[in-house]
């Protein structure tokens, strides 16, 4: 369940949003936080909602408490609160998330509550609201490396890896046997751009592209030429723009991947490829990054010839099956490039291992599913495909309790969970094993009766028994 931005929220939630911004703004603390933790119990992803929450919470202590929440918490003691949360923690981690909230309303200073309200919110897959909590806890407990790898790991989940590759150096140092560490410090290593001056207050919320530029012209430019340009004569100016800037400063790679992208938007990928290759030459191949943009855009290029063809051509199934080949072909040994050039990086044998799967060959996507199980941010799906790779070649005793890990380590009842659950009681049904794997099926069938064929089933054993 990833957060969602206010766009995606529904307006019911969006007004009573804005209710509480102006409660807010009014000092009206107490009803602001009323509202806001009405709409996260019915939305928990509403990221912004979060955030401002947070802010209600400290204005509010600061102001020295009053009204409906002190009455509410006055005397009483918050350990009741944590045990609830910490037992929900196991089974459902939004509830854990709406009792830490209930503490931070009351002590938004709470470590505790902090600590559990992180643990919830990484379990039901929201790390940029684990974030929120991570920093406080960390900027207080410096010397705490299990917090400081939680959030490293958060920030990664983010996009922040720069945060991040920091955090991992500094444990790496302290830790230079912890093989895991090291993995992590490289892939954030690896997924690091460069930090341009006055972005990162882009990053958090906290600035835009107008307070950063230096006057009105520019900003509106650069506004240009980052949305989407769907007009030719709008993509051709900025091109020659870009161009002609490029010629007096050629070791400029901001304006090439500029370039590029333009190139792509405007689906001209020769050229698109012909800019980020001039890159590649420049850097020495060190950006995997870029490599995957190079990719992508090969691929978009493939896809883009596949929609050109005309179905009723009489040769269109020739032409169709040569293209998806080459598609995939080229899919599978770009992959196989970029894992060679960094094997450390687990992210691409993650990816490596799902074309080896698609592709057919299973004990090459075996291999490389078990590496990159090794990344937090991959586990569960490696360990579900790696299942999967199992029952592909009938071991079905390491597929079914490959599957039963996933499992227990999914918390969030989500559909990929339903996907894997579903899997394991394939397994079970090839195993002979039909009452274990009825259960496993009824799991999903009493929240999901629609989900591929488990009503049939679940429908037949009754009807059997």
């Amino acid at each position: 369940m990833p957060e969602k931005p206010f766009s995606q929220i529904s307006r019911p939630l969006r007004e009573q949003y804005e209710k509480g911004k102006k409660a807010l703004d009014r000092r009206n603390y107490d009803y602001a936080i009323a509202i806001f933790t009405g709409v996260l119990d019915q939305e928990p992803a509403f990221f912004d909602c979060r955030q401002l929450l947070r802010v209600t919470q400290h204005k509010r202590m600061e102001g020295g408490g009053s009204g409906f929440f002190k009455k509410m918490f006055s005397g009483a003691s918050s350990s009741p609160l944590l045990a609830k949360g910490h037992v929900a923690l196991r089974g459902d981690p939004l509830e854990a998330l709406k009792i830490a909230e209930q503490i931070l309303n009351s002590n938004p200073t709470s470590a505790s509550a902090h600590k559990l309200l992180a643990d919830a919110a990484l379990a039901a897959d929201l790390p940029k609201t684990a974030v929120l909590s991570l920093e406080i806890l960390a900027k207080n407990s410096p010397k705490d490396q299990d917090l400081q790898k939680d959030l490293a790991r958060a920030y990664a989940q983010t996009g922040h890896a720069d945060k991040a590759e920091k955090i991992f150096a500094e444990l790496v140092r302290l830790n230079p046997g912890d093989t895991r560490l090291t993995e992590e410090l490289k892939d954030a290593s690896a997924r690091k751009t460069l930090a341009e001056g006055g972005y990162d207050a882009l990053s958090d919320g906290k600035g835009s592209y107008r307070d950063i530029l230096k006057d009105k012209d520019q900003a509106i430019a650069l506004e240009q030429e980052n949305r989407q340009v769907k007009d030719t004569p709008t993509a051709e100016r900025l091109i020659k723009e870009k161009e002609a800037q490029l010629a007096n400063d050629p070791k400029n790679l901001k304006l090439l991947r500029t370039i590029g992208e333009l190139y792509a938007q405007q689906k001209e990928w020769d050229r698109a490829l012909e800019a980020y290759n001039r890159i590649i030459a420049t850097e020495g191949a060190t950006d995997p990054a870029l490599q995957k943009t190079i990719s992508e855009v090969t691929i978009r290029k493939l896809d883009h010839a596949l929609s050109q063809l005309d179905p009723q051509a009489p040769d269109y199934a020739q032409q169709s099956a040569r293209l998806k080949a080459e598609r995939d072909d080229f899919m599978l040994a770009e992959c196989k490039e970029r894992a060679d050039k960094y094997p450390s990086d687990l992210l691409i044998r993650f990816e490596l291992g799902q074309l080896y799967y698609q592709a057919g060959k299973t004990s090459e996507a075996i291999q490389e599913l078990q590496k990159a199980q090794n990344n937090p941010n991959r586990r569960i799906q490696a360990l579900s495909l790696l299942g999967q790779c199992f029952a592909r070649r009938n071991m079905n005793d390491l597929a079914a309790k490959t599957l039963e890990k996933a499992i227990a380590e999914k918390v969030v009842f989500d559909d990929e969970k339903k996907e894997i659950i579903y899997a394991l009681g394939v397994v079970l049904e090839k195993m002979g094993k039909p009452q274990e794997a009825i259960e496993q099926f009824k799991q999903i069938y009493e929240v999901d009766a629609a989900f591929k064929d488990v009503s049939a089933k679940v429908d037949a054993f009754y009807a059997g028994s």
